[in-house]
C-alpha cells in the first residue's frame, strides 16, 4: 500500500514564501485526487487544497490566490506551492491520498 512523506516545511516571516511535497512510497499516486490539509494545535484538521489527476485545482477560501497546488509526474510528487504566509497559516501540514495520511510537516509563520 502506498505511503506519504511529506516535506518542506519550515520558520519564515510573514509574507515569506514554502514549498511543500508531498512523494509517496510504494507506488505511484493514482487516479485518485491528493488533498493538502493542515492542524493548528486545539484545531480540528482542514482541507486546504486538491488537485485531481487530470490537474483540476481546488482551494479554501482563506489561501486562495497565495498558495498553489500542482504535480510534477517526472518526481512523481505533489507540490503546495505557499506565497505571502501568513501567521495564521501555521499548522502542521498534511497529505493525503487513497486512504493514507503523510506524517505531516510544520510550517510556522512569524509576525
Amino acid at each position: 500500500q502506498v505511503q506519504l512523506v511529506e516535506s518542506g516545511g519550515g520558520l519564515v516571516q510573514a509574507g515569506g514564501s514554502l514549498r511543500l511535497s508531498c512523494v509517496p512510497s510504494g507506488r505511484p499516486f493514482s487516479i485518485y485526487s491528493v488533498t493538502w490539509h493542515r492542524q493548528a494545535p486545539g484545531k480540528r484538521r482542514e482541507l486546504v487544497a486538491t488537485i485531481t489527476s487530470d490537474g483540476s485545482t481546488n482551494y479554501a477560501d482563506s489561501v486562495k490566490d497565495r498558495f498553489t497546488i500542482s504535480r510534477d509526474n517526472a518526481k512523481n510528487t505533489v507540490y503546495l506551492q505557499m506565497n505571502s504566509l501568513k501567521p495564521e497559516d501555521t499548522a502542521v501540514y498534511y497529505c493525503y491520498h487513497e486512504g493514507y495520511w503523510g506524517q505531516g510537516t510544520q510550517v510556522t509563520v512569524s509576525s
